[in-house]
């Protein structure tokens, strides 16, 4: 929060729960974060990633804020929030300038410059830009070059990736957030804040890719030489297996989805009971294992079909050495990492949490990491202050140990 200076906010507004963590810079190690509350609350104003319902997403963030409140001890009135939905698209740009100072030294100045030339784009309407990330500059022909200030020579060039979102939606998002009394510090996209929580600088230099598979929608990053190569948003999740199995089992939605947390897997090769009991409102309903398996089976492979489509637009498909980091409450499948390394043909595990103390133990959970990140990143933006209208330019350096973003306004 900003009340103290010392606190920070991540606000995970996801399709299914609405999530808030506090945290802060660890007082007797620096280089750990502690959690100091966290909150959840089901939301059921939200369709994919988008707002359908103002005032149900206002009450879940309400709800998630005071329990956050209550176990920090501390008033929370911003925060830094995740964007989603299919609308979230990321498109590559170029940006050129020529450098006109007498000793030809580049400046910061120069580099908010090219970047800002990078963004000039011709968008629709109702569309608006809400983060650049630098790929790398080329200074007088020579390229890769992730820093050039400082730097001498008369021609600077970026390669960029942009992210941009639906204004409309934006605008929805933004409203439920302010009857809720939050004013957002920064908006970025979830499977960002993920990759922050849960990748190493290794993994983030080699190549790897974040799928962080929510209820409604799964965000998907793409991260290379320490910087953001391909951003994008499918719009299947873990909802989508529900209701499969709601169809396929001819069942209810409740009973469908504790079929789906308490017996659906991916594992192949293991023996299985050949059928399964499940208990609700005293009703005993038995399904047949194979079945379940078939039906969580055949949409988890076409959203790994939706994803190397993604990596193949980018030339990365089973070309990554970092391979696949799985977050997200679906993340929990029995299964699920050697299921993606089959089909995607690259390495797969779980995301594991960074270092963290304080009350990290209670949320050390896959669909807690997104939120977490947001925290992290709170703590490294630039704010725009309360004016929660501000357009928000930002540019990245992928570090966890520095500033990650640079604002152009």
């Amino acid at each position: 929060m900003r009340d103290s200076g010392n606190n920070y906010v991540g606000l995970d507004i996801g399709t299914d729960k609405v999530r808030c963590v506090v945290g802060m810079v660890d007082s007797e190690d620096s280089s750990k974060i502690s959690i100091l509350g966290y909150g959840s609350s089901k939301n059921i104003g939200m369709r994919k990633g988008v707002v359908v319902h103002v005032a149900d997403v206002t009450d879940s963030i309400i709800a998630a804020i005071t329990e956050a409140e209550r176990l920090s001890g501390h008033p929370i009135h911003s925060a830094t929030v995740n964007i989603n939905g299919s609308h979230v698209v990321g498109l590559n740009s170029q940006g050129v300038i020529a450098i006109s100072s007498a000793n030809r030294e580049i400046t910061n100045e120069d580099r908010y410059r090219v970047e800002e030339a990078a963004s000039i784009l011709q968008l629709p309407p109702n569309r608006e830009i809400i983060q650049i990330f630098s790929k790398n500059y080329r200074l007088d022909g020579q390229e890769n070059i992730k820093d050039p200030v400082g730097m001498n020579g008369v021609r600077l060039e970026v390669d960029t990736h942009i992210v941009s979102v639906s204004t409309p939606n934006l605008k929805n998002l933004d409203s439920a957030l302010e009857k809720a009394q939050i004013t957002p510090t920064n908006h970025t996209v979830s499977s960002l804040a993920a990759a922050e929580a849960v990748l190493n600088r290794q993994q983030k230099e080699s190549g790897t890719l974040v799928l962080d598979i929510g209820a409604g929608t799964t965000n998907l990053v793409i991260i290379e030489d320490g910087e953001v190569q391909h951003i994008a948003v499918i719009p299947i999740g873990g909802t989508n297996i529900t209701n499969d199995l709601a169809i396929g089992l001819k069942t209810d939605l409740d009973v469908a989805e504790k079929v789906k947390t308490e017996f659906a897997s991916l594992k192949q090769g293991v023996i299985k009971k050949e059928s399964i009991k499940v208990s609700i409102r005293d009703q005993i309903h038995t399904f047949k294992t194979s079945d379940i398996d078939m039906i969580a089976e055949a949409r988890v492979e076409e959203l790994l079909e939706y994803a190397d489509d993604e990596l193949k637009k980018i030339s990365r498909s089973r070309k990554l050495p970092g391979g696949v980091v799985l977050v997200g409450g679906t993340s929990k499948l029995p299964g699920i990492a050697e299921f993606t390394r089959e089909k995607l043909q690259l390495a797969a595990r779980v995301g594991k949490l960074q270092s963290i103390s304080g009350l990290g133990d209670k949320i050390d959970d896959p669909s807690f990491y997104t939120c977490i990140g947001l925290m992290m990143l709170d703590m490294y933006l630039p704010h725009e202050g309360n004016n929660v209208n501000t357009k928000k330019i930002q540019s990245k350096t992928f570090d966890f140990a520095k500033t990650l973003f640079n604002k152009i306004k």
